[in-house]
């Protein structure tokens, strides 16, 4: 009788579970097997010690003291097709196209040459170099200048002028610089094209020419785009650390994006006190910041020893980056103040063996105590 009757109720229990109240789905239609294996590829984990932290430090520096260049006496603006050159020859006004200022370096000390009667304003006047590279100047012909800098495009006419002129003393500068353009965009106030002149310009120098960042850029994250290929440069670090040999010299055709600020932030769960999402300040995130932000960890249901970060969903979410703090070592406590967060990080907090097996105890323990109630109802004479 008594396995009659629990029988009974275990088919009226099964039947009716697919009215219990509550979310529910009807998986029917649907082809899954949620008992199949997933993958059999492991991960290694990195414990967080002193020595993966110093080798991370390095592994940025590394990053941004990359193979561009970033040497200002090294620069020298290189003639290009499209660009307005003026050509002075001192004594020989027939042969200028603007006027002189000021006596070549040849002549430092002896007083400046006159004004050349007669010669155009150097606004309106110039010969543009071509798209083959060269300019046409009286009894020269074509001449080549793309590709020269500006004391070697006055040393080519000195050269080719010394046939018809004595001792020519020529002068050669660049009126308006059109060839070589860099491209803002992003988060600056104002982004557009900026055109590369005869200074130097440098990332911080770009940014604070397209009128600074807006309060939504990420300046931690800024990407340069040269000959196809991007990287990440720390613009922050630059600025608030003074590290000019990451200030990196622009050049003609790269394209500087300066992100906004919607992939900084790490994700929280597991046996936290309040698991979210968080924000990465400008300033940067530390594990102890997120462990902070999120209420620490759970005293009653968190395992000290597996606090992990996975990382690599930015950049290679099928080869993941795992990392574990053990909280239960002295060094701990330290170790989470200098570990550094990267944006999309996963920060999550491992549960105690104790409590997996209570949780599990919680789940069986309401059916355990409806089978004794039922077989009480059922035979009362046992009881």
């Amino acid at each position: 009788m008594w396995i009659r009757t629990l029988t009974a109720v275990t088919c009226a229990a099964v039947g009716l579970s697919a009215c219990a109240p509550g979310p529910w789905l009807d998986k029917s239609r649907l082809q899954d097997d949620l008992d199949a294996k997933q993958s059999t590829e492991t991960y290694p984990v990195q414990v967080i010690t002193a020595d993966v932290i110093m080798k991370q430090v390095a592994q940025v520096r590394a990053e941004q003291a990359s193979s561009l260049p970033s040497d200002l006496s090294k620069w020298d603006y290189k003639i290009g097709p499209d660009d307005i050159i003026g050509v002075t020859v001192y004594d020989h006004p027939e042969l200028s196209t603007t006027s002189p200022t000021a006596a070549p370096e040849s002549n430092a000390g002896a007083p400046p040459l006159p004004q050349v009667a007669g010669a155009a304003p150097s606004d309106q006047a110039g010969h543009r170099v071509g798209s083959d590279g060269t300019i046409f100047f009286p009894t020269l012909g074509r001449v080549k200048l793309a590709g020269l800098t500006i004391e070697q495009a006055r040393e080519t006419f000195a050269k080719l002028l010394a046939k018809n002129v004595r001792d020519p003393q020529v002068d050669i500068r660049v009126i308006a610089y059109r060839s070589q353009r860099i491209q803002m965009t992003g988060e600056v106030k104002s982004p557009g094209t900026m055109a590369v002149t005869d200074v130097p310009l440098t990332l911080i120098d770009a940014i604070t020419r397209a009128g600074g960042e807006t309060p939504a850029a990420d300046m931690s994250r800024v990407h340069l785009t040269r000959h196809g290929e991007t990287i990440e440069i720390d613009a922050q670090s630059i600025l608030e650390h003074g590290r000019m040999r990451e200030n990196v010299l622009l050049e003609a055709g790269d394209v500087v994006n300066v992100p906004d600020r919607s992939d900084a932030r790490i994700f929280a769960f597991g046996e936290v006190g309040h698991p979210q999402m968080v924000p990465i300040p400008r300033a940067g995130l530390t594990l102890a910041d997120a462990l902070a932000a999120v209420q620490s960890i759970d005293p009653k249901g968190a395992d000290p020893r597996q606090i992990y970060v996975i990382r690599g969903a930015a950049d290679n979410p099928q080869k993941p980056v795992v990392f574990r703090l053990d909280m239960t070592q002295v060094d701990a406590l330290l170790l989470q103040t200098q570990f550094a967060l990267h944006p999309l990080d996963v920060l999550y907090v491992g549960t105690s063996g104790a409590v997996r097996f209570n949780r599990v105890l919680d789940q069986i323990t309401p059916a355990l105590s409806t089978l004794f109630y039922t077989k009480a109802l059922v035979d009362p004479n046992n009881y």
